[in-house]
């Protein structure tokens, strides 16, 4: 099942939860604008290229609607989509002023030059600058873009409406980004995982936990949560993966990792088939890397007690029905992973004040949303007796249907 697909049944089920009148729940479903733009630029040879770019802006009842930009070869209109939709429930169940969006440029950004790809995202935004806004769209870095793309993107947008930091989040530090930011998503899965085992009477102290994929979300996770006395003894990423029971040295593997671009070859654990990797034996697995990895193939397999969605949408419905049968509790990744847009909400915050805070304020603050947001999300589990994945959606559609019917939209 596609993350499309698999995003509209969890929506439905919330909403027969929540006993949704059948119009409204139409009408949350439908994307507030989708937007297509023709970008076209010279390249490097004089030759000129064209790209297709894109934003789908789904809902704007809770505030301005908010969601990366990436830049990729296949982008899906139906995947885009779903994204745009995901966020909008994981802006709600954070409880953050916002609404969902997504968006990008089908290119591969390896095959274009830093010149080409800053024409490329300047284009793109004189296409799109009237369409967003710091009001409206907050767009902020995805796949394939990063802290660079989003100064071009200020940049351009500030030659039509006057300096706007906030018009995007993820900014480098100098142009007004946020201390904390890109450890945001990792750290935000470090206070779920404490919030959830506290719930069950445990701590992270001793806990072995697996980690699948390595890159910024992982690797952060993995970082922090070991600083906590959790043992992390795998993990894995496009290069392979590593195994060490007595708990793998992470500073040191990050070092490896910097320096060899990947796990593979680390000497402080042994290699194992990356495949293996979420059956691996543990109390916590995380999985950080692509959606659907689990599924009704290995959820019979997996040994973990505890499951962290770190990644977007990494388990089928089908994988959830065998894992709740076996006793597995899933932490789903509309709250899992909001870290990182809390934390760009926090940016978006400093900016409009034009007051930066330091780093020990972001992560405090940061620290007391994912914990209230724990709480919140159990309270909805209680209410209507379902597990914690029904309990995020409920939450978020109950509250982004609430927004709607306030302001006087529903049909």
């Amino acid at each position: 099942m596609n993350a499309l697909a698999a995003t509209n049944r969890n929506f439905k089920l919330a909403a027969r939860l929540l006993k949704l009148d059948s119009k409204l729940e139409k009408s949350l479903l439908i994307p507030f604008r989708e937007i297509k733009v023709e970008c076209t630029i010279p390249k490097d040879d004089g030759s000129l290229a064209t790209f297709v770019g894109f934003r789908v802006q789904h809902d704007n009842a809770r505030g301005p609607m908010k969601g990366g930009i990436r830049y990729h070869p296949e982008v899906e209109p139906d995947e885009v989509n779903a994204l745009a939709q995901l966020m909008t429930w994981k802006t709600a169940v954070a409880n953050i002023p916002y609404g969902g969006a997504k968006g990008g440029i089908g290119c591969n950004p390896e095959e274009l030059s830093i010149s080409e790809l800053e024409r490329l995202t300047r284009v793109f935004t004189q296409k799109i600058h009237d369409l967003i806004g710091v009001h409206t769209d907050v767009p902020a870095p995805d796949m394939g873009t990063n802290p660079q793309t989003m100064a071009w993107i200020l940049d351009e947008y500030s030659k039509f409406h006057g300096y706007s930091p906030a018009v995007v989040t993820g900014k480098p530090i100098d142009l007004g980004g946020s201390l904390g930011r890109d450890a945001a998503t990792g750290r935000g899965v470090l206070f779920a995982t404490e919030a959830l085992l506290h719930d069950h009477g445990k701590s992270i102290a001793g806990q072995r936990i697996v980690v699948q994929g390595f890159g910024n979300v992982g690797s952060w996770a993995a970082q922090l949560i070991s600083e906590k006395g959790g043992k992390i003894v795998a993990v894995s990423d496009i290069t392979g993966a590593i195994k060490n029971e007595k708990g793998l040295d992470i500073p040191s593997l990050l070092k490896h990792v910097k320096e060899n671009k990947g796990v593979k070859g680390f000497h402080g654990g042994n290699a194992i088939d990356p495949n293996s990797i979420l059956v691996e034996d543990c109390d916590i697995l995380i999985p950080a890397a692509l959606g659907g990895v689990i599924n009704r193939e290995n959820a019979n397999e997996i040994k973990a007690k505890f499951i962290i969605e770190a990644a977007n949408h990494p388990t089928d419905p089908d994988a959830d029905e065998i894992l709740s049968k076996k006793g597995v509790v899933i932490l789903p990744d509309i709250f899992a992973n909001s870290g990182g847009v809390t934390v760009s909400y926090l940016e978006w915050v400093q900016n409009i004040q034009g007051f930066m805070w330091d780093e020990e304020k972001v992560n405090n603050v940061l620290k007391n949303y994912m914990t209230k947001g724990f709480k919140d999300v159990k309270e909805m589990c209680k209410t209507h007796q379902c597990d914690l994945r029904m309990g995020a959606f409920s939450l978020a559609v109950n509250r982004v249907a609430r927004a709607t019917i306030l302001r006087g939209w529903q049909a």
